[in-house]
């Protein structure tokens, strides 16, 4: 039979770093098993539902390269691969499970619910349905039902012994019925399925051979195991994967805009970068290897290779990564994802982005870094004349004023305004002076740059920044040092 996965997110917000990861193994065990990838919207839940989540969930998986073989926009002879739209399947299944003894109908109102469920714990005890409707007759069932008075139908759970079963990452797993399983209502009275019902019905007639999710499905599955039982339907394979962690105590979290893919997009991490450390977080290929293509992550997954361990998602350990793939970027490439970067301060300002790019590219950790690496292209900072003091280029404000004298006229005097052309003009006066290298050109750096750190030398900035602009801010700092 072959591999059949799926990913089921629900259409909620954006996507999670955990459930992206859940459709990247997903979506990684399928391929190298030769298998399908199936995609299902569960929308079961209405009143969670978000506008325009749908399409988060698509663009996400597309972005990352994650492509599924049936869902909702593709087709697929499983269809309808949304909840909603399969609305009317669930219920014969459902009534069957009554017809067996496997289910009954509740018409238990909220109210009466909650005042039963206030008197257990008042006692000290924890809520579980009571089985009120259980023990209803078929006639009175159907004079209620066709009274017209709201009903739903809940799971008819075993309360004694225990349930068993195999997890590929946990390995065997049991637990005590009384414990586990409670009397969970399979349709709503809106007749809309709860997502423990359509999820098992769905697998089955979708043929998902595999099914990998969050481990806080463990202690549900013995009710889906149940529900496999009660209809005779074969129970698939269970990968149960650990949570992903901020650190051993805390789950990635909004708040700290650490939770979903578009934060880290957001922030200039590149998706392969971002899949490629992701695909680490919970699962180990065995050997030294580190980065992936998604083809290579295809040849080299085992589920086998899972980790029982929560894991951790170390950002600086994703920074580190992200850094790598920028570097080794096409520099064209690199060049189309920075420049809208530079744009959000240098727009309009004439600077040659391509050259810009070739300077930024090696210093590139995160593309957000870009702005406030180049800012001072845009303006020159209000900087401290305590930055022309350097101890190992053996400059101080004394200096740096003696030195940028010097450099001024040369600068005027220039009409080939390239790197080339400046590096030769002021190292030549640099030598018939007979200064250091560093005791002028860190002066004339800082007196352009306005900050200690920059994407290339003197030279680079001033071809970048052109004639007018690099001797006006040399004229400033020649000023500020004279009446300092």
């Amino acid at each position: 039979m072959p591999v059949r996965t799926r990913f089921a997110p629900s259409p909620t917000g954006f996507m999670h770093l955990g459930g992206l990861r859940t459709a990247l193994y997903n979506y990684l065990y399928a391929r190298r098993c030769g298998g399908q990838f199936i995609l299902r919207i569960e929308d079961t839940d209405q009143e969670r539902f978000v506008p325009g989540a749908t399409e988060v969930i698509y663009d996400t998986l597309k972005g990352c390269g994650l492509t599924w073989d049936e869902g909702p926009d593709v087709g697929g002879p499983c269809g309808p691969y949304i909840q909603s739209e399969r609305k009317d399947l669930y219920l014969p299944y459902a009534q069957q499970l009554v017809e067996s003894g496997h289910a009954y109908y509740c018409f238990c109102s909220k109210e009466e619910i909650d005042e039963r469920r206030a008197a257990v714990e008042a006692a000290g005890g924890t809520w579980k349905y009571d089985k009120h409707c259980l023990h209803l007759s078929k006639e009175e069932v159907q004079e209620k039902l066709a009274a017209g008075i709201p009903w739903t139908i809940r799971m008819n759970a075993p309360t004694e012994g225990e349930t068993s079963y195999h997890d590929t990452v946990f390995g065997d797993m049991t637990f005590p019925n009384a414990e586990a399983m409670d009397d969970m209502v399979l349709i709503k009275q809106d007749g809309m399925p709860t997502y423990n019902f359509a999820n098992v019905i769905d697998d089955h007639l979708m043929g998902i051979t595999h099914v990998m999710r969050g481990m806080e499905y463990l202690s549900s599955t013995p009710r889906y195991n149940f529900l496999y039982e009660a209809f005779g339907w074969e129970v698939p394979t269970y990968v149960h994967l650990t949570t992903v962690m901020r650190d051993a105590q805390h789950k990635l979290s909004k708040r700290d805009g650490d939770a979903y893919y578009s934060d880290f997009v957001d922030k200039g991490y590149l998706p392969e970068a971002l899949l490629n450390y992701l695909a680490l977080v919970g699962w180990n290929p065995g050997d030294e290897r580190e980065f992936f293509t998604l083809p290579e992550l295809v040849e080299a997954f085992d589920i086998h290779r899972l980790n029982k361990s929560p894991g951790i998602f170390d950002v600086q350990k994703l920074t580190w990564f992200n850094a790598e793939y920028i570097r080794r970027m096409d520099p064209e490439k690199y060049l189309e994802a920075a420049a809208p970067w530079f744009d959000r301060v240098l727009a309009g300002k004439g600077i040659d982005y391509a050259r810009l790019a070739e300077l930024t590219q090696s210093r590139t950790e995160v593309f957000n870094q870009l702005p406030d690496m180049v800012a001072f292209l845009a303006e020159l900072p209000d900087y401290d004349l305590e930055l022309y003091t350097h101890k190992k280029m053996k400059t101080n404000p004394e200096v740096a004023l003696s030195s940028l004298k010097l450099v001024r006229p040369v600068l005027e005097g220039l009409t080939d305004w390239s790197e080339a052309s400046l590096h030769d003009a002021v190292m030549a006066a640099i030598q018939e002076a007979g200064l250091k290298n560093g005791a002028v050109l860190w002066p004339l750096r800082i007196a352009i740059a306005g900050v200690a750190n920059t994407p290339g030398g003197a030279f680079e900035i001033a071809a970048l920044l052109g004639r007018e602009e690099t001797l006006r801010r040399l004229d400033i700092g020649l000023r500020r040092l004279e009446n300092a």
